[in-house]
This record gives structure tokens, sequence and C-alpha cells, in this order.
């Protein structure tokens, strides 16, 4: 627990109902959405507490905490929407876990430059609601966007269904407010291009506010499409999918969204297409010549339309179910073995990656009961469930061999979620020198180590 004179000074600045000591409400602010059951080798390390809550509403709010803690040597961990599934915002040595919900100001919209200036602590829906009533729409649209903040979505870089046209978070940032780990504030740009120098934008996107606390953001948006409309395809192998996105990528047709799943239901490929009439009506007539020509059935557009408009219900269960509950009721209500697992392949290899982790899964008596490519065919998911006899430390081991496969098939083990906790072990492997230069960069940053210590490989203490 924090001295007195630390809990006093986080009082006086913030008032007594925004300092929250109780263990329930420290406990709940110390995990996210990742369970025991998932976390494997690093499952102990979810039962790290933060010592105190506090709830900021502004970034001078956030930059007086951030000098308190380093006058003190305190950790401080950032925490928006507890949405993600790494342990991202497990506190691993205690100290200060701040809740950004509080900087929630949507404060520029821009219909001409196409531009939103937000603070870290909106709600994606929140946004997407703001710029839907100005016939505007938010790029970035992840199944969790009814509970994630915009600066949880940057911190780890995440992709949504549209990311096939336009990219993950990271590419729509523009610029960016962060109080840096000495609780300075750092503030970028927001143009599309420069080249003074390398973009300090990237060293906080996707970095898990291990090099600072994100607390405003300017991102691109886009107009309403004029027209939307929805494809399904079917075909006997994932092979013949997989042929078919090839193609339509290769001859430069780039849907919104695009998502080949072969599940126990089949191999199906939603596309879903959207901007100017005219160029909508003739990515769908294209893309029909293309997947037949690979040896897909047109199943119309009701699939992919329920796909569609069912795609924030997990979230929203999580959001009315599971987001007040302590860490522990969590815990029992995930307590199934499964994991589901995105890797990023060069494309020729994720063919035969397939089959390789076939072979794994045979060998320790694991079901693959779900293979996807979302958004690219570079992205492969998969959903792992335990067979009948699989021993219980296999799921682990499994895990660690396919993502180590990626890895040396010149891949990486996650396109989507980040590192977090629970794939910290690997990191090194995958970044050799790389890492090297980012613990550099840390060290120079934040040399007590206070900014979410522990995450992306980078504490050596």
């Amino acid at each position: 627990m924090l001295n007195r004179d630390v809990l006093a000074s986080l009082t006086t600045l913030l008032g007594r109902s925004r300092v929250l000591t109780s263990l329930p409400q420290r406990e709940r602010y110390s995990a996210d959405a990742l369970s025991p059951s998932r976390a494997y080798r690093s499952a102990q390390l979810l039962n790290s507490t933060a010592d105190v809550v506090v709830r900021p509403k502004n970034t001078q709010q956030v930059a007086e905490i951030v000098k308190l803690a380093v006058q003190h040597r305190i950790p401080i961990i950032p925490y928006g929407g507890g949405t993600g599934v790494m342990g991202g915002v497990v506190p691993l040595k205690g100290g200060i876990a701040i809740d950004l919900q509080g900087l929630n100001k949507v404060l520029n919209i821009d219909p001409i430059s196409l531009t939103a200036t937000v603070e870290s602590g909106v709600i994606l829906a929140d946004l997407a609601h703001v710029l839907e009533g100005q016939g505007l729409l938010l790029a970035h649209d992840p199944w969790s966007l009814p509970i994630a903040t915009v600066g949880g979505a940057i911190s780890t870089n995440g992709v949504g269904y549209r990311a096939a046209a336009y990219g993950p978070m990271g590419d729509h940032v523009l610029g960016l407010e962060v109080v840096l780990p000495d609780g300075e504030l750092l503030t970028t740009r927001a143009v599309p291009k420069y080249s003074t120098g390398p973009n300090l934008n990237q060293l906080f996107i996707g970095s898990e506010g291990a090099f600072g606390i994100i607390t405003k953001a300017t991102i691109k948006i886009l107009r309403q499409p004029e027209e939307r409309i929805f494809s399904t395809f079917r075909f006997q192998k994932f092979d013949q999918g997989f042929q078919a996105i090839t193609e339509l990528l290769a001859i430069g047709l780039v849907p919104s969204v695009l998502d080949l799943t072969e599940d126990f239901e089949g191999v199906h490929l939603y596309l879903i297409f959207e901007g100017y009439k005219e160029g909508v009506d003739a990515q769908r007539r294209r893309s029909k010549l293309v997947c037949e020509a690979a040896g897909g059935i047109d199943n119309g557009p009701t699939e992919a339309t329920i796909y569609w408009d069912t795609r924030y219900r997990i979230a929203e269960g999580y959001r009315d179910e599971v987001a007040s509950l302590t860490r522990r009721q969590r815990w029992k209500r995930h307590s199934r073995s499964f994991d589901y697992l995105h890797v990023a392949l060069p494309l020729d290899k994720v063919p035969s990656y397939r089959k390789k982790c076939d072979a794994i899964f045979k060998k320790y008596d694991i079901r693959c009961s779900e293979y996807g490519i979302w958004a690219r065919p570079e992205l492969f998911s998969m959903l792992l469930l335990p067979g009948d006899v699989t021993k219980e430390e296999d799921m682990p081991k499994a895990v660690d061999m396919v993502l180590t496969l990626a890895q040396d098939m010149g891949g990486v083990m996650e396109y989507c979620h980040g590192v977090g906790i629970k794939l910290a072990h690997l990191l090194a492997r995958e970044m050799d020198v790389s890492l090297d230069v980012l613990g550099n960069m840390k060290c120079s940053l934040d040399p007590h180590n206070i900014m979410n210590p522990g995450k992306l490989g980078l504490d050596k203490a």
C-alpha cells in the first residue's frame, strides 16, 4: 500500500471521490479480459493488484499524478476500457492505476479535413455516435466498439472490421498528446505526412503505455458511404477462399470488410463494400467473378448482413454482464480452456503454416474449431479447444509451438491484441536486436521504470 503522504497528495489533487483504495475497487482496475485459463505460464501474475486507483478528469491532472509517481518511484499503469485480452493492464509491481475514462471529451470534429480530436478516454461507440450525427464515420470498428477507448485502441494498435480498407487503429492516428514518464507533455503535429525526422506517434502506437500515457489524439475519419453492399460466398475448401481473397487484393479490389472463416458450418467469405455508388457496384460485380472463378458459390447478402448486424454482441454482453464483476468472478465465467490466436505471416507461407499447425494439434489432441483470415490474407487466426485426452499442460505447449512456428516462418505471433503479460516471454525471440533498441529508448525516457513496468519485455530489473 502507498504511504499516507502520497495518498494525501493524490486526494488533494483529485478529490476524495476520485481516489479509490478499497480492495474490490483496486482489483477491478488490476485486470482485463485475460483469464488464468488463457494466461498459462503467466497465470500467477494475474493476482497482482494496484495499490490505489485514481480517476483524473484532464491532462493536467494526469501529468501531476505522473510527477508525483516519479518523485516517489511508484509504478503507473494506464487503464482505458479494460477490454484487453493479454493482461496489458495487470500492475505487475503494484502502484497507481490511472483510469482514463474521465478524459472523455470529443474536442473537435472537422468535416472538411475529415479529422476528429478527442481525449483518450472516449468510448469508441460514443465517438462513432457523434460522428454519425454529422454524416461521418469512424473507420476503426472493432468488436469491442461499445466498451473500448480511443487511447486503448491506439496503445494496442487494434484491428477492426474495416481494417481491410483502412488498416489498424495506428494507421488512423495523425497526432497525439502524451504525458511522458517524467510528467512532461509531448504534442505531435496532426498532419498526414512530414519529413522532419521520425514520426514519434509510432513510439506510442501499440506500446501498451510503456513509453507514456496518451491523453489526446487526432485521428482520421470518413464520410458516411453512399452505399453499402453485403456478399457471402461459400467454398468447399479453405484454400479456394484463400485463393479468391488473394486475387481480389492483387488486382486492387479492396472491400471494407473481408472475413474468410472455416468452421463447423463450412467455409464462408463475408465481403462488405462501402463508398460511392458506382465504385461499390463495380466492386460487387468483379468480386463475384473472382470468387466464382476460385470455386465460390454466391449465397447472397443475408449471412453477411447478419454477421454485420451482430458484430458487437460479445462486447455488449461483456459490458452488461461482466465488466462490473470482480476479477475472480470474471475468471469463473471464463474458466473453460480455449485460445484464440492471431498471427501475421508472409502471404505465400499461410497455406503451409496451416498444415504444420494441423500436425501440432493432432499431436496434442487439440481441436481447431475455426480458422480465419481477417482483413488481409496475411492475417491468420485460429480458435483452439482441447480434445478428449488433451493434458492440461499440452495447451500452453501447443500454443507456444504454433506461435514460434509463425516466427520461424518469417511472421509475428500477434497482429491484433498486443503482447501484455501472456506473450511477453516470446517477444525477445521475435524482435531480437530490435528489442534492445526499444529497451534503450525505454531507459532514456523512463529511467526509473515507472511506466507500466514489465510490459513489452522491457523490464530487465
